[in-house]
């Protein structure tokens, strides 16, 4: 991306505005800080609200939220004029073998999520 790593960090901690440009999530509510609670609610399973906690929080590179079954880790590196974006998540817990069948492939929701924030990103920078 063609974009300043403060322009990918604004968008992802300003969870209020997902559902405006963020296909994949349909309903967000909290403030995305260090210890701070979040629910939202996904595409996926438009039922279910995650109630997640904001692990780590180091601004401009790097945001990680979860629970207890898993995290969700968002990585900004400056790279020549613009941004390497990553996303991963990883689940697990002793409790995981018991939902793990009912837990959706997240390989689409990642690629809509990277491409909205592109999109996204791109329009906040012309």
């Amino acid at each position: 991306m063609d974009v300043k790593p403060e322009t990918i960090w604004n968008l992802l901690i300003s969870g209020e505005k997902y559902p405006q440009w963020n296909s994949t999530i349909t309903m967000f509510k909290g403030t995305i800080k260090q210890g701070e609670i979040i629910k939202l609610k996904s595409y996926l399973d438009d039922k279910r609200t995650f109630k997640l906690k904001v692990k780590e929080y180091i601004p401009n590179k790097k945001l990680v939220w979860g629970d207890t079954m898993g995290k969700r880790t968002f990585l900004i590196q400056a790279y020549n004029n613009g941004v390497i974006f990553s996303m991963s998540e990883t689940i697990g817990g002793p409790l995981f073998p018991l939902f793990s069948k009912m837990i959706p492939p997240f390989d689409e929701a990642f690629e809509k999520f990277t491409n909205d924030l592109e999109i996204e990103a791109i329009k906040q920078c012309t």
